[in-house]
């Protein structure tokens, strides 16, 4: 019988302040540049990820009346008992997420990252100072309850659940910008506990075999499949590399795999009916690619969590569609958070 409660989502992952400079090319060896123009503005792969999902997952406030959220999101991470690390956290809970995860801890800094855009394409080059966000260590995860959203001070148990059940999230989503044990801890917790997990592994490194079994959803770029594939890059340059290297991944336990090939489009593959295929990239005037991959992760994590939820069968091919449209719009909008669209956006 489909469930009547919302699902839940918990990000746990990093939080930084984008600082970002719009230049008219990326600069050479020894090269010094004018910025055409600056902004700091909040990012951080988790923490883009989780606005994703709040923002897409309800209407703008000015819209109207909302027809009402299709999920709730929390985030969970660390940072800096700073400027930025409040502003962070004042930011994503006025796009609805759940920040009562979110540490801030005195003596560490706020994460930054350092965004050069090249104004032209709108392609970027990215460093971190990685700062709290490696702050947080395995035994902070003493429990997968402590990463289930809230809503106000929200302590019973909702409609629908039963007395005394444990409250987990329905999917956790990470990526690879906090301690790299961390992340291995809440991957065996959430297999010993039966919570579906997203994984965005990136920036990309290769991963223990162990953390594949029984991966719900492996997100990664042409790059990033390539490295944890251990192929080269040129090997995904048709369907049957690409084929071949998800088949890879399956067969370690994935139940879902997505490679994103930016103008080329995104690679599906789908273990429990065996549909893959290539679904091509949507036509966008590229502004800033800053976010376009976490809004992705954003959007079909939505539609997987709210099939599951729902007792549906799950349309990868549809959701990656959906995910598509909704980074395509993001591309077209300078910054991160501020550039992820609104559900009725993409209606």
């Amino acid at each position: 019988m489909a469930s009547t409660t919302v699902p839940h989502i918990t990000v746990l992952g990093s939080l930084n302040m984008d600082l970002v400079a719009y230049v008219p090319h990326h600069p050479l060896p020894g090269e010094t540049l004018t910025a055409d123009a600056f902004a700091t503005s909040p990012g951080g792969k988790g923490a883009n990820q989780a606005v994703a999902c709040a923002k897409l997952s309800r209407s703008r406030p000015e819209s109207g009346p909302d027809v009402g959220e299709t999920a709730r999101v929390a985030m969970v991470g660390c940072v800096g008992a700073d400027g930025h690390g409040a502003q962070l956290q004042s930011n994503l809970a006025g796009y609805g997420v759940d920040v009562s995860g979110v540490e801030a801890r005195g003596g560490l800094t706020t994460g930054v990252a350092m965004i050069i855009v090249d104004k032209p394409t709108g392609e970027n080059r990215i460093v971190l100072s990685p700062g709290a966000n490696h702050a947080l260590r395995p035994e902070d995860l003493s429990t997968l309850a402590r990463l289930r959203p809230r809503r106000d001070g929200e302590k019973k148990k909702e409609k629908g659940e039963e007395e005394g059940a444990q409250k987990l999230p329905d999917l956790l989503i990470m990526q690879l910008e906090i301690p790299f044990d961390t992340v291995l801890a809440a991957l065996a917790a959430a297999r010993r506990e039966g919570v579906d997990v997203l994984l965005n592994p990136a920036p990309a490194r290769r991963l223990p075999d162990e953390a594949y079994a029984g991966l719900a959803h492996l997100v990664v770029n042409e790059t990033e499949a390539a490295i944890l594939g251990e192929v080269d890059e040129r090997a995904l340059d048709d369907e049957a590399g690409l084929e071949k290297v998800a088949e890879g991944f399956v067969k370690k336990g994935v139940h879902n795999v997505i490679i994103t090939l930016g103008g080329r489009g995104v690679y599906y593959y789908r273990s429990e009916d065996g549909r893959r295929g290539l679904v091509p990239a949507e036509k966008a005037k590229v502004v800033d690619t800053t976010a376009a991959g976490d809004t992705f992760v954003g959007q079909y994590a939505l539609d997987a969590v709210v099939a599951k939820k729902g007792g549906e069968a799950f349309d990868i091919e549809a959701a990656v569609r959906k995910a598509n449209k909704a980074a395509a719009k993001t591309v077209e909008k300078a910054g991160a958070q501020d550039s992820i669209p609104w559900r009725d956006e993409l209606e």
